[in-house]
């Protein structure tokens, strides 16, 4: 009897190793796909990228991008609304699979993550009231006062040129400075503007100037041996939704351009 008791717990020993062992190897892809959910993060306030619509229902061109990677996966997008610093603090601790938020490719940001295939191409506009001609260029900017969320690439370009960044939390905030003259300028999206300006076309801003190179908005995914086929799989997903012709057909629902090709 005791012999047959040493041996059950023998390979119940065995047959718990196993699958601890397995749970340990999997990688974030298979974790994904045996939970059935990609958990995108993203702030819900900068339209139209992510934002929220007259039914108060979460939408935009990032919400349907992720959402069609997510079928590609084989699984379904879950939204998580945030502020942008901690989109990244969320990423970074695992509480989140990939940040979907129109974000820039840079050199500072790709040394901590790895990003896809750019699905986007965006320029960058200086957005000034009405009245102001003292700014043309981003030259103009030096000794001036701006105001954007503070670790977006647009606070980084413009204290670049020499702008003193108040941070913000979002773009409705960021207007109500410019337009009450506590701030001489603001960097956004250029399809941002246009965007506002069909919601808001009494609103007395213009854009100054515009960058002459695009950046490349991509996901930003953490590095790892453990992501590495995380990353594989959403570029995949890109590279098909651009040759279908779904990157398109969302932007020019969104943008009224293509901004998906370069």
């Amino acid at each position: 009897m005791k012999k047959l008791v040493l041996i059950v717990l023998s390979v119940l020993l065995v047959f718990t190793s196993c699958n601890k062992k397995t749970e340990t190897t999997q990688d974030h892809l298979a974790r994904i796909k045996e939970s059935g959910v990609l958990t995108v993060a993203m702030e819900g306030t900068w339209a139209p990228w992510t934002y929220h619509d007259e039914n108060d229902v979460l939408t935009g061109y990032d919400v349907d991008v992720a959402s069609a990677i997510a079928q590609k996966l084989g699984v379904k997008a879950s939204f998580i609304e945030g502020e942008w610093d901690g989109l990244f603090a969320g990423l970074d601790a695992g509480r989140y699979d990939i940040v979907a938020n129109g974000v820039d490719i840079t050199e500072e940001r790709s040394q901590k993550y790895s990003f896809t295939t750019p699905y986007a191409y965006n320029k960058t506009a200086v957005i000034v009231s009405s009245d102001r001609d003292d700014i043309t260029s981003f030259n103009d900017l030096k000794d001036k006062k701006t105001a954007n969320t503070i670790s977006s690439t647009y606070a980084q370009v413009a204290e670049s040129y020499g702008a003193s960044v108040t941070g913000v939390d979002d773009l409705n905030q960021t207007f109500q400075l410019l337009l009450t003259g506590r701030i001489d300028a603001t960097l956004n999206s250029e399809m941002t503007y246009y965007d506002y300006m069909k919601a808001h076309p009494e609103t007395k801003i213009k854009i100054a100037c515009l960058s002459d190179d695009a950046t490349h908005v991509a996901i930003p995914v953490k590095k790892g041996s453990d992501d590495e086929s995380l990353l594989a799989a959403i570029n995949k997903a890109i590279e098909e939704l651009k040759a279908d012709g779904t990157l398109k057909k969302l932007s020019e629902k969104y943008f009224g351009v293509d901004i998906a090709t370069k």
